[in-house]
């Protein structure tokens, strides 16, 4: 069988084989988006974990499961190919969910199974995320209204998970919890076993022959040992904090060798691939507050129930206040991609360095609504309407950060490393996960003051969310003045690729 490495523009070829990765990562974002709405309070609530200690765990863990793409990009680009590593990162995923659920009976296993689904996350997301590449490749416009709605749709996922997961670890445990997490894998995994035969055409080299079984194997025992060592960090802080940094300094490093090894033509789309990429990791700082400090905040300072006229609406959990997110993507996202396109029509598309730069306005407007609320509320609890008003602003900053930086390798780097590249892209988002659960602990390090009665409610977070407001302030005035930069390797890139 050939390779395909790109479909027809409208075909219905094209649409069915995005139908069917797009419904595999949606139920991986289900389990994925669940645990993680849970996985931060089950151990503050059920073990007993520190504030501090916890985030950054979740730190380390949200690391880990970033950094190790870059590995499997490798794998999906030259050892097992894109789909057979999105396969076999499903499947792993599905175990280390379950063997969560087993963790709540067996805290040993905590570390371990935060092991299992890291090194089952680098298998799966930049596979599957190649495959959207390749099923659009040479068509930008499209190929960013696709991943425009491929994370709109992967959201529908999260979003039904993140309200779901909560409720179940109130009503029947958090083992029940992580057990849903898993069944929506598996279910993922049978409707793509179903509809397989619509992306037979559509993968990396290696999915077209034969893996020997004895590579199996050694990528099984590859896998273990990751595992292993994997746990092994998760359960000693400074360990975890010295991998992560040299992680960073390890794609640094390859991102200097893969420049040198281009071709002159390649370069300039190399360098902005560089410059974004930097960029859009930069999100992540504040994108990780969610599942540390805005969970936090909203457990201890959060007031849950909604009203509107004196009248209760509704009622969330601190956890279900991470829905916000995926809701407000999920009805950003249609007018997002309609106003792409109309640009684009216009001839007035803007360029994704533009897009970063309105976004990362829009990151600055969250956290100044979350610092007014917090210096408001003072020693009490906000009303919950400001997390809906804030979580606008930072998903829709997310849609144009965020969502648009996997279109940034797929524009400017070379089909021959783009896996690599989107796995080292993950990578670098999770230095900067790391990043934003240390900046959360400028909140969580005052707990015992909070717990003496020298700081409680809203105010303790105040301080955070101002350093933060004016972290994104600056990055904001920073990407704006390097615009005529990027407009400059853009135009360079399209010189030298005139047909891409």
């Amino acid at each position: 069988m050939a390779l395909s490495t790109s479909l027809p523009p409208g075909s219905t070829s094209r649409r069915a084989s995005f139908a069917v990765v797009l419904a595999i990562e949606l139920w991986e974002r289900f389990g994925y988006y669940g645990m993680q709405a849970v996985l931060l309070l089950f151990m503050v609530q059920h073990l007993g974990v520190e504030d501090s200690q916890a985030n950054l765990l979740m730190g380390a863990f949200a690391a880990m499961t970033y950094a190790l793409p870059a590995l499997g990009g490798w794998l999906g680009d030259r050892i097992l190919g894109s789909r057979r590593a999105m396969l076999l990162g499903a499947m792993a995923l599905t175990g280390g969910y379950a063997l969560l659920a087993v963790a709540t009976t067996r805290p040993a296993l905590l570390t371990v199974a935060m092991a299992v689904i890291a090194t089952a996350n680098g298998l799966f997301k930049p596979n599957a995320a190649n495959l959207v590449r390749r099923i659009y490749q040479g068509d930008d416009a499209e190929l960013d209204a696709a991943f425009t709605l491929y994370y709109m749709a992967v959201n529908v996922g999260s979003t039904v998970s993140t309200l779901l997961m909560p409720w179940l670890q109130e009503r029947f445990g958090p083992a029940t919890a992580f057990a849903a997490c898993a069944a929506g894998v598996f279910l993922g995994l049978c409707f793509y076993a179903l509809r397989r035969s619509q992306v037979a055409s559509i993968g990396s080299a290696p999915d077209f022959r034969p893996v020997p079984v004895a590579r199996y194997g050694t990528i099984l025992l590859g896998a273990a040992a990751t595992i292993g060592g994997l746990s092994l960090l998760l359960q000693h802080g400074p360990l975890a904090r010295d991998a992560v940094w040299l992680a960073g300094a390890l794609v640094l490093l390859c991102w200097a060798a893969m420049y040198r090894r281009a071709a002159p033509a390649d370069r300039p789309g190399l360098r902005l691939a560089y410059m974004l990429s930097i960029q859009g990791m930069s999100y992540f700082v504040f994108y990780q507050q969610m599942t540390t400090s805005l969970t936090l905040f909203a457990l201890r300072a959060v007031r849950d129930e909604f009203k509107l006229g004196g009248v209760t609406l509704f009622s969330l959990s601190a956890g279900q206040f991470q829905a916000f997110n995926p809701i407000w993507i999920m009805l950003a996202s249609p007018v997002l991609a309609w106003i792409y396109r109309r640009l684009a029509q216009a001839g007035r598309d803007l360029s994704i360095a533009q897009k970063f730069t309105v976004g990362f306005a829009l990151v600055t407007v969250a956290f100044v609504i979350w610092w007014l609320a917090a210096l408001a509320g003072g020693t009490g609890r906000v009303t919950p309407w400001v997390m809906v008003l804030a979580y606008a602003a930072l998903s829709v900053g997310e849609l144009l950060v965020g969502g648009l930086g996997l279109a940034v390798i797929a524009r400017y780097v070379p089909a021959s490393i783009s896996a690599f590249m989107m796995g080292s892209y993950f990578l670098a988002v999770g230095v900067a996960m790391y990043v934003g659960s240390m900046m959360a602990n400028l909140a969580a390090a005052g707990r015992t003051a909070a717990t003496s009665g020298a700081m409680e409610g809203a105010g303790l977070y105040a301080g955070l969310f101002l350093r933060l407001a004016e972290a994104a302030g600056g990055i904001t005035v920073l990407f704006a003045l390097l615009l005529p930069l990027a407009r400059t390797w853009d135009r360079q890139h399209a010189a030298a690729h005139p047909g891409a």
